[in-house]
């Protein structure tokens, strides 16, 4: 009983021996060769990112390409070492695909968003930093994925927006074009002279280095309201100093009015009382 006992393990610790000899060293070589191989990978994408970021290569499809690029090769490069050390990939496969379909299935909204993500990266509506407006949410493209766009508020808050939206909703870019317009009502009292109001906003605008002389600025009376005239002050600014010119106007214009005595008139309510109606009101409690 001894005897066949040492004989087993003696067996068992030589077969082991020889597992380690063969199977074993060509499954360490084959983790070294492919942890080289993910390490050279990593690199080359790298030195292709910055040599695209020097050739001012749009950032959009910088950050969403050369990823996704990297993970295809990653897996490439694992499938060829599944075969190296001798592992039916086939089968393998067919799992994979069943397990896809499978989660496709549990996951139709995020398919969505990932056509979403294809529509947006292909037909491209807006970039990382553009400034947009999607479905009454409003901020700066801060990254864009093949699921969910990123955008930062201007209160430092990330809003996230599921790219099946993105793919089917209006879409407002502000930065799209090189210039904005900005369009600013004044209002002034009716017992103002408009001219000298429309003479106060022309010099604001002169005095702003921001707004641009081509298209050149228009200042005049939009609308006679009820208490008040309003003055339309229309001027394109770069798109990135749009809201610096904006608010410079709104404080320059009221400084403006306080040096020429032009009054911003508020919203008043004029009673008026009859005499008539007061006594014909004290008769009736006296009787």
């Amino acid at each position: 009983m001894n005897y066949l006992l040492s004989v087993t393990f003696a067996d068992l610790f030589t077969k082991a021996c020889e597992w380690i000899v063969t199977e074993g060293l060509k499954i360490v070589i084959a983790l070294i060769i492919f942890a080289l191989f993910c390490a050279i990978i990593k690199a080359i994408c790298k030195k292709i990112d910055k040599s695209l970021q020097k050739k001012h290569v749009d950032e959009t499809i910088r950050k969403i390409s050369i990823p996704w690029v990297r993970r295809i090769i990653i897996f490439i490069g694992f499938a060829t070492l599944l075969t190296y050390l001798g592992i039916e990939t086939s089968s393998i496969a067919a799992a994979i695909t069943s397990i896809g379909l499978t989660i496709g299935l549990a996951l139709q909204g995020s398919l969505s968003n990932f056509a979403g993500g294809v529509v947006v990266i292909v037909m491209r509506p807006y970039k990382i930093g553009d400034f947009i407006e999607i479905e009454d949410e409003s901020g700066t493209v801060e990254d864009i994925k093949l699921f969910y766009t990123y955008l930062r508020t201007g209160d430092n808050k990330i809003i996230v927006i599921p790219n099946s939206k993105a793919g089917n909703s209006i879409i407002i870019n502000f930065s799209k074009q090189g210039t904005r317009r900005d369009d600013i009502t004044f209002s002034i009292s009716y017992d103002n002279d408009f001219e000298k109001a429309k003479m106060a906003i022309r010099e604001c605008i002169n005095n702003c280095p921001q707004i641009l002389s081509d298209p050149e600025p228009l200042v005049n009376i939009s609308n006679h309201g009820q208490s008040s005239i309003d003055i339309l002050a229309r001027f394109y600014t770069k798109t990135d100093d749009f809201w610096t010119a904006h608010w410079y106007m709104m404080e320059a214009v009221k400084k403006a009015f306080d040096k020429y005595e032009i009054s911003i008139p508020y919203p008043q309510l004029d009673v008026h009382i009859n005499p008539e109606n007061i006594q014909h009101a004290d008769k009736k409690k006296n009787k």
